[in-house]
């Protein structure tokens, strides 16, 4: 098959049972796209239950939880398709939603990947958080998207359909990846485990030549919240944690795809680095100050955790990949979105409308 859906489950098999039958039949309509759940060592019946009531879906089972980032890295060395989806479970998933997407990638042999406008299944003409229609990022690796800008969202009335359009990055919810470049990359940076790694891969894939679009031809519907709330501590810790690994891991490269040498490349990075763990330790007093004493924590246990996982990227950091030059990210700010969120308030989409990013 050119194209293979492949969806990572731990435990949610009422959401397989529930999603599977809509993205079966976008993939007849497709004709060229199968389904493949990759399971990680599930213990709710998860295999059985496809067996019996979808024995059309293959299976990669998979010996335990390795998380988005590691379970994706395992199960797609199984996949032989030209391009693969990474898809969850929770999302609903029907109608004509892979061919923009595949002929999007056939069109444009220098897109590494692409993804859906992603909707609320809530409220379906309503944005969904993960990823809306295309990511962006500020100066600062805060991350926020065309239709959501922290916890605002905005509903969905075609105003980010002047694309298809080149973004920072787009969700895992739906992300379509093409093969080669995932294979050329390595994948997901396993040290993430879950949360932000789809980022961080997306800037690295701008930063090896490649580039990433969203295709608002193409929408899907995310449920959303169905590992951990948006909220939770341990939530927080794997995004601020992760946020850091990202950070470390392309602003040198950044840096010199912007003109920068190597030595002030590196100079620049420890700096702005420096200035998010600062940002990062206001964030963890707020908390404080406002009750929420295990958010804090959780902060502070990021940092931790992220000092003992750095390794580092030299000043010598290479920029040229198999002959494609370094690029800078579309969708980058280079400013500050929380400022600007704050400052604008609901008229900060149009803000950034305006300016394009």
């Amino acid at each position: 098959m050119k194209v293979a859906v492949v969806i990572l489950n731990w435990n949610t098999a009422d959401y397989l049972k529930r999603f599977l039958p809509g993205i079966l039949d976008s993939c007849r309509k497709c004709g060229d796209a199968e389904v493949l759940v990759a399971d990680s060592g599930s213990s709710d019946g998860s295999l059985e239950m496809l067996s019996e009531c979808f024995p059309e879906v293959g299976t990669i089972p998979l010996e335990s939880n390795y998380g988005f980032a590691g379970g994706y890295n395992r199960a797609l060395l199984e996949v032989e398709a030209e391009y693969a989806v990474l898809l969850n479970s929770d999302v609903e998933a029907g109608g004509d939603w892979i061919a923009p997407l595949s002929g999007w990638m056939d069109s444009h042999p220098d897109c590494a990947a692409c993804g859906p406008k992603i909707l609320s299944l809530s409220e379906k003409d309503r944005f969904e958080y993960a990823g809306a229609a295309g990511g962006l990022a500020d100066r600062f690796g805060y991350t926020f998207c065309r239709g959501r800008v922290m916890k605002r969202v905005e509903k969905d009335c075609g105003q980010w359909d002047d694309s298809p359009a080149d973004v920072f990055w787009v969700s895992g919810a739906c992300m379509m990846v093409r093969m080669s470049a995932w294979k050329e990359s390595g994948g997901f940076d396993g040290r993430f485990f879950a949360h932000m790694e789809e980022i961080d891969w997306c800037w690295r894939m701008w930063l090896r030549g490649w580039e990433i679009s969203v295709v608002t031809s193409s929408a899907v519907w995310h449920l959303g919240g169905g590992s951990l709330p948006q909220d939770s501590p341990e939530k927080l810790r794997l995004n601020f944690r992760n946020n850091l690994l990202m950070l470390e891991n392309n602003l040198v490269g950044t840096f010199i795809a912007q003109g920068s040498t190597p030595r002030k490349a590196a100079a620049k990075a420890r700096m702005r680095l420096g200035a998010r763990m600062v940002l990062d330790l206001c964030s963890a007093a707020v908390y404080l100050l406002g009750g929420r004493k295990e958010a804090a924590k959780a902060v502070v246990r990021a940092h931790s955790e992220f000092r003992s996982m750095r390794k580092g990227v030299p000043a010598s950091t290479v920029v040229r990949k198999n002959g494609r030059e370094a690029k800078v990210p579309a969708g980058y700010f280079d400013g500050s979105m929380i400022f600007e969120a704050l400052l604008r308030g609901k008229g900060v989409f149009e803000y950034f409308r305006r300016k394009r990013i």
